[in-house]
């Protein structure tokens, strides 16, 4: 059959034309025209929808309310993908003008309210700000959640801007209560449908928290808390404390006394604190949370306090030395070692015609004192001293001032055993040698650190020698009542007559007889600054500006003073806007001290908190650079004494920036994310900075991984560590041992080995590399110098202090940590050693008052962050199954491994009370064929 040519033409022609037309809206499509082709679907979605709109135009009032419910009901049945606009708001976008006449037409307060409410849900294509609150405020209230997820969120969104509104503007009250309303019925929804993070969010930018506790129930509580605390550090004082606040009081009101004493842990407030712990009715979770506050070294008085006496002594850490050398027996470490036994100087590489051993040096007989005392701290016995017929053959290699820091020693290795402690020292206090009394005395201070007596012997047996004639037994007796009293607020110590331990200091600062050189005066300072740490104490802080403000401009030069002014910072130590008075009052000494002491204070106000605003401020100081003009520069070649006097200032001019350095990392150490970023700008200070700069740095990065040995930071370290500036490379192998102090890292331990070949001729390099070997081997590998502990929420402000005190020493440390005189400044880590362990305990069930050791099986792996993430998430990965006593390393996390015991406390850390599961069944036994 053939086809007519008048029938063939056409079907060729609209063929042709299709084609065409394909390709055209393919090349629109391409340009970014928004051509869509609609479905029939579609099609008739937006036709029934203009038509409703045009029935709305008309003046017919009884077409209003059949045309809004239909466009309503046509609203909330859209569905669409996640990715796109729902249809029906899509097609009404251009019609939202057209709406907001018709409502002004209505005069049906219920049609009103409806179509208010529908230009409400239209207003999120809409640019203009404000319209979805303020239509919704005037429609008729139907259930918030009706109009779909993303409604309610666009309502979050606006809440903000306009609550920001009502008190720059100055608002009407009934417009504050209508958006209070509304704000409310978001949160109600949002608890509803477990969306706890935009609650708190919302409940944040209004400054509302307060409405948590009406809308939180049971269930959800421990998620909305972990989530509050966990943006303390994210934001700036004083909201964070209002978080910290609500978290407590969600935690009280749900019965979790334990977790609420945390948060008042955390707010530095000791009243809260108290009654808390007072009011606590169980009296199995009011030892668990002595023993956190002793943890914490934060000590209370218990006299009139039923079960008092046992509360007092798992708070007073009276019997840490027995829980840690059972671990110790349990690990089998019980043995002594010896320096050498650490150094194993057989494998270092001797360079070639050196000798195979090194001559005994004054300076490698110190280093052996403090590596003895570091790797055998706690255990009680070491083949130097208690081991020997004769210890003060020891203690003579030594001359002077290291005979102070060798006798000292002693108290690393009797940590915590005050009983046996004082009786082994007592016979070193009447030797006629005053160096080895005086560090006999200190030694006492460290033996005493953490652990509150009720007889208080530390305060018995220093306080005599506090105005001794001689400078050394000061200087023994000063600085251990600093170390056995840091952190302590009891009434021995804080009395202000005479015998109170603050008030016998002070008498120190004023003193005019000899003994009371600068270098007592200094160790004062530093002494008040540890034992009030945290307290804002301004009556002390004053005091200890007025000596500030009595000295010359000559005088404050002295290295001495700079701990006069670390004692000031440290009384300020996490306070944050209290210090706002003292940072501007320092700045009334001379320049450049004055200006140095109030980026201390500062840095130590807000050590921790991760604020960003005070990084950048430390950094912008970082980033001045002293240079000298050309003019100058030509008048320097005919004048040398100007050119020397310039070389003289410069050193204090930049001690501000070195100060800026170690204050970057000591606020930016509490933060996962801040500490990664100072990391990388660090790397940027070391390489464009002013040589102070480069020597702080070091420590920067040691302070920001303490007992976390990262490779990224020891590769780094290492580099630096050899680096031309022989501060630098000092300061490096310092903080070298800082990052391994405890862990028994081998990379490091093989690291270590390796400087001391390179460093072999250097007396100086190598002491510091044996000092980092020892520290990385403390309490053979059980200890760890991290302030933060359960969980890492808690930061322990006499461990920051301690920590602190010895990295600023070593910003000069050629006149303080290295002069042959002051090392024993490096005792300042005592209050930052801590085992890192868990031991487990129950209740005698023969003496309920008793707890017994108990070995559980625990899994122990790396923690995980389960901060808003939906349903149970497991909170550790790649976990180990253990039998307690285990050793936790950083960044670790254990739980139970089965249900027969139930955990008093939520972070198993330190020492944690058990007690039986009721509802636990035994599993069966599987019978073997």
């Amino acid at each position: 059959m053939v086809v007519p040519k008048e029938t063939e033409k056409p079907v060729e022609v609209k063929k042709k034309e299709n084609d065409k037309d394909k390709k055209t809206d393919e090349k629109n499509v391409m340009k970014g025209d928004k051509i869509e082709e609609m479905t029939e679907e579609d099609k008739k979605l937006q036709d029934d929808l203009n038509l409703l709109v045009e029935r709305l135009s008309e003046n017919d009032t009884t077409l209003y309310m059949p045309s809004l419910e239909t466009m309503r009901s046509l609203i909330r049945a859209s569905t669409t993908s996640m990715t796109s606009v729902p249809k029906p708001l899509k097609f009404m976008r251009a019609h939202y003008g057209t709406m907001k006449e018709i409502l002004e037409k209505i005069k049906d307060k219920t049609a009103a309210k409806l179509c208010a409410d529908i230009i409400s849900v239209l207003a999120m294509t809409a640019d203009e700000k404000g319209d979805c609150i303020n239509f919704r405020l005037k429609g008729k209230h139907e259930p918030i959640g009706d109009w779909g997820h993303e409604y309610v969120r666009h309502l979050s969104m606006e809440m903000a801007d306009e609550w920001r509104k009502v008190g720059e503007v100055g608002i009407p009250e009934d417009r504050a209560a209508d958006l209070l309303e509304l704000a409310k019925e978001i949160i109600t929804h949002n608890m509803k449908h477990n969306a706890e993070v935009e609650t708190c969010d919302l409940l944040n930018e209004i400054d509302r928290l307060d409405l948590l506790l009406d809308v939180v129930e049971e269930v959800d509580h421990g998620r909305v808390c972990l989530y509050l605390l966990s943006c303390v550090p994210l934001t700036p004082d004083p909201e964070n404390q209002t978080l910290m606040r609500t978290a407590k009081d969600l935690y009280m009101k749900y019965g979790k006394q334990l977790e609420a004493l945390r948060c008042a842990i955390m707010l530095n407030d000791l009243d809260i604190i108290q009654e808390i712990f007072l009011g606590c009715p169980d009296k199995l979770i009011q030892k668990q949370m002595a023993i956190l506050l002793g943890r914490h070294q934060i000590f209370l008085e218990l006299d009139d306090v039923p079960d008092g006496e046992k509360l007092a002594e798992l708070n007073s850490n009276a019997n840490l030395y027995e829980y840690f050398q059972s671990l110790a027996r349990e690990l089998d470490i019980m043995e002594a070692k010896t320096p050498d036994a650490i150094y194993k100087t057989h494998l270092e590489q001797s360079r070639p015609f050196s000798g195979a051993t090194q001559p005994d040096s004054a300076r490698m007989n110190l280093a052996a004192a403090f590596v003895n005392g570091f790797v055998n701290t706690g255990f009680g016995v070491d083949k130097m001293m208690f081991e020997t017929e004769d210890a003060n053959a020891w203690f003579f290699k030594n001359k002077e001032y290291g005979m102070l820091s060798a006798a000292a020693s002693q108290g690393l290795v009797l940590r915590w055993d005050i009983d046996t402690g004082l009786t082994r020292c007592d016979r070193f206090l009447y030797v006629t040698e005053d160096f080895i009394k005086a560090g006999t005395l200190l030694a006492i201070g460290i033996i005493s650190s953490g652990i509150q007596d009720r007889s208080d012997p530390a305060a018995a047996l220093l306080m005599d020698h506090i105005q001794s004639d001689r400078a050394v037994m000061r200087i023994g007796s000063i600085f251990g009542l600093g170390l056995a009293y840091a952190n302590s607020k009891r009434e021995t110590v804080t009395k202000e007559e005479e015998g109170g331990v603050i008030y016998e200091l002070k008498k120190v600062l004023t003193d005019t007889k000899p003994a009371a050189n600068a270098e007592v005066k200094g160790l004062t300072g530093l002494a008040l600054g540890l034992i009030c740490v945290g307290t804002a104490d301004h009556q002390v802080a004053m005091d200890l500006l007025q000596i500030l403000m009595e000295k010359t401009e000559i005088e404050l030069k002295d290295p001495n003073m700079r701990f006069l002014a670390l004692g000031i910072a440290l009384i300020f130590l996490g306070t944050q806007d209290k210090s706002e008075v003292f940072v501007e009052s320092v700045r009334a000494l001379p320049d450049p001290f004055g200006s140095m002491v109030s980026i201390l204070v500062d840095v130590c106000a807000y050590a921790g908190t991760g604020n960003v605003l005070k990084i950048q401020k430390l950094l912008h100081i970082c980033s001045e650079h002293y240079e000298v003009s050309k003019e100058e520069k030509d008048k320097k070649k005919d004048d040398k004494k100007k050119e020397e006097k310039k070389e003289e200032e410069k050193p204090d001019l930049s001690s501000q920036q070195a100060v800026a350095v170690l204050g970057i990392a000591l606020i930016a150490m509490g933060e996962e994310i801040g500490t990664q970023m100072s990391v990388r700008m660090f790397g940027h200070l070391f390489r464009y900075g002013e040589p102070v700069i480069r020597r702080a740095v070091p420590l920067a990065y040691g302070l920001l991984s303490v007992s976390n040995p990262q490779l990224n930071i020891l590769e780094t370290l290492g580099k630096f560590s050899h680096d031309a500036d022989v501060d630098t490379a000092h300061n490096a192998i310092f903080a070298l041992g800082l990052a391994g102090a405890g862990t028994n890292n081998a990379r490091l331990v093989a690291m270590l080995r390796q400087l001391a070949s390179y460093h072999q001729k250097d007396q100086v390099s190598l002491m510091l590399v044996r000092l980092a070997q020892g520290m990385t081997h403390m309490g053979k590998g059980t200890m760890t110098l991290n302030p933060f502990h359960s969980d890492r929420q808690l930061m322990c402000p006499a461990a920051v202090a301690g920590l602190f005190a010895t990295c600023f020493a070593f910003l000069d440390a050629n006149n303080s940590v290295l002069n042959n005189r002051q090392h024993y400044l490096l005792y300042s880590l005592v209050p930052a050693m801590q085992p890192r362990m868990l031991i487990t305990l129950l209740e005698d069930e023969n003496d309920p008052d008793q707890l017994k050791q108990i070995n559980v099986s625990v899994r122990v792996g790396q923690a995980v962050d389960v901060v808003a993430q939906a349903g149970k998430p497991k909170t550790i990965t790649g976990f180990q199954t253990h039998t307690t006593p285990v050793l936790l390393a950083f960044g670790e996390r254990a739980e139970l491994a089965n249900e027969e015991y139930i955990s008093l406390t939520p972070f198993l850390e330190g020492l944690v009370i058990l007690k039986k599961n009721p509802d636990y069944e035994e599993p069966a036994a599987t019978t073997k064929k």
